[in-house]
C-alpha cells in the first residue's frame, strides 16, 4: 500500500496448512513481480509453475514471468511473501503474473446458518436504525483516532526496519546532520535527486565491508519524517566537469593526470558492470557525476539512476534516463546492455581529450556537438588535429 509503511497491506486471515492441500488455491494478481532475482524454475509454462508451488508445502505464493514464448517463462516460488511490485506493462518487456496462495476452510452442510424468520417490526426497526447510525458515528471518531495512531506508529516502525537491516552504513539523526552542515547553509550543488551540503562529522563512522577506491564512498543515512539525506565522503576537488574545460583555465589537467582520472573512470565501471553479485548500470555517466579527491583519484558517484541487472539478463528494457548528449543510441529501441555506460564513458573521454562540453552552442553551428566534430575530423582524414588541441589544453 506504502512503500514508507511497510508493515501495511494485506495478510493472511486462515494459514497454509500442509495436511490440507487439496483445499489450496491461488489468488490472481496480473502485472505484479517480486523483488527476488533468482528463478527457482527456468523454461517452464504457468501451470507447471503453479503445480511447483502447490506441491511445496512452504511456498507461499508463484510468480510467473515470461516474455514473448508462454510455454519457456521464470518460475519464483518464495517461502515468504513481503513487498510485491506493480510494473506497467507498456514499460516492460514480458509478462509478469502473481499467484498467492491462500487455504480455504471447507463448510460442512451442518454448519449452514439457520434461517431467521421475516417478522414486521416498526417500533424495532427505529430501534434498531437509530442505534445503528450511533454505532455508524462511534465507529467512525474511533476509526479516525486509531488511523492517525497507526500511520504515527507505521512511521516510527519504518524507522526501526532500517536499522535492522544488514551491514547497513552508520545512522545519523537529522538533529546531527542540521548541526554538521550548520543547518545546511554549505551549498555545494545541486542534482537531480536532491542539494549537496557539505559539512564536518565530529562522530566517527564505520566503514562498509566492501568497497571500490573508484566508487564514491557512502558513509551514513538518515530517515526522520519525510527527510532522506545521504552521507558521502566530501571530495575536495569537486566534480571533472570543473578542471577540464577550457573555460577556465586556472584549473586546466596535466595529460598524465587526465589519463589517470580516465583510467579511474574504467575501473569504477568495470566493477559495477562485472565484479558485483548482480550488474550494476549507472546510466548517467557524466563530468559533473565524477568526483576527484585530494589526490585526483576519480570516484563514480550518483547512483539515482542506476538499474540493478541479472547477470544472465542479456538486455533489460526500460525508460529513457540520463542526460542529453550522454545518452547511446541504442536508447531509443528500449533495450539496453551496459554499453550504454560505455557510450557515455566514451563521450566524457571525448570531452576529456578535447577541453569542451559534449554541445556547446557558444560555438559555430556545425561546431555545436563534439561527436559532430570528431566525424568531421575522422572524415576529412584530420584527426590530428584532435592531438594539436589536445596538446593546446596542457599546462
Amino acid at each position: 500500500m506504502n512503500d514508507r509503511q511497510p508493515n501495511l497491506g494485506c495478510s493472511e486471515i486462515t494459514p497454509l496448512m500442509c495436511n490440507s492441500t487439496q483445499d489450496q488455491d491461488f489468488i490472481v494478481l496480473e502485472n505484479i513481480k517480486y523483488f527476488t532475482s533468482t528463478a527457482d524454475l527456468e523454461r517452464v509454462d504457468m501451470e507447471t509453475c503453479k503445480q511447483a508451488c502447490l506441491n511445496n508445502c512452504s511456498c507461499k505464493a508463484a510468480f510467473f514471468h515470461y516474455f514473448s514464448d508462454v510455454s519457456s517463462g521464470k518460475c519464483y516460488l518464495p517461502s515468504e511473501l513481503f513487498t510485491m511490485t506493480s510494473i506497467d506493462q507498456f514499460k516492460i518487456v514480458g509478462n509478469a503474473s502473481a499467484f498467492i496462495k491462500v487455504q480455504y476452510i471447507p463448510m460442512s452442510t451442518s454448519q449452514n446458518p439457520t434461517p431467521i424468520p421475516k417478522r414486521e417490526n416498526r417500533v424495532a426497526k427505529v430501534v434498531g436504525l437509530t442505534t445503528g447510525s450511533s454505532m455508524f458515528l462511534l465507529t467512525v471518531i474511533v476509526g479516525s483516532i486509531m488511523f492517525t495512531l497507526h500511520r504515527k506508529k507505521n512511521s516510527e516502525l519504518e524507522e526501526e526496519y532500517l536499522d535492522r537491516l544488514p551491514e547497513m552504513p552508520t545512522r545519523f539523526s537529522y538533529k546531527e546532520l542540521k548541526i554538521a552542515t550548520e543547518n545546511f547553509s554549505k551549498k555545494l550543488g545541486q542534482g537531480g535527486f536532491g542539494s549537496v551540503f557539505e559539512g564536518t562529522l565530529l562522530k566517527m563512522v564505520r566503514r562498509l565491508h566492501i568497497h571500490h577506491v573508484n566508487l564514491v564512498r557512502l558513509r551514513g543515512y538518515c530517515a526522520w519524517k519525510s527527510q532522506r539525506l545521504l552521507v558521502y565522503d566530501f571530495m575536495c576537488n569537486g566534480s571533472l566537469d570543473r578542471w577540464i574545460y577550457r573555460g577556465d583555465l586556472g584549473r586546466v589537467l596535466e595529460w598524465e593526470c587526465k589519463k589517470k582520472i580516465v583510467l579511474d573512470i574504467a575501473r569504477g565501471l568495470a566493477y559495477l558492470h562485472e565484479e558485483c553479485r548482480q550488474k550494476i548500470i549507472h546510466l548517467d555517466i557524466k563530468p559533473q557525476n565524477i568526483l576527484l579527491d585530494s589526490n585526483f583519484t576519480a570516484k563514480v558517484s550518483d547512483f539515482g539512476l542506476s538499474k540493478l541487472v541479472d547477470r544472465n539478463q542479456s538486455q533489460v528494457m526500460t525508460t529513457i534516463k540520463g542526460t542529453p548528449g550522454y545518452i547511446a543510441p541504442e536508447w531509443w529501441s528500449s533495450f539496453i546492455t551496459d554499453k550504454v555506460d560505455v557510450y557515455s564513458f566514451g563521450v566524457l573521454l571525448l570531452e576529456i581529450l578535447y577541453g569542451r562540453k559534449v554541445f556547446d552552442r557558444s560555438l559555430p553551428e556545425e561546431s555545436w556537438h563534439l561527436l559532430f566534430v570528431f566525424q568531421n575530423f575522422w572524415e576529412e582524414g584530420e584527426i590530428k588535429q584532435v592531438d594539436n588541441a589536445r596538446r593546446s589544453n596542457e599546462c
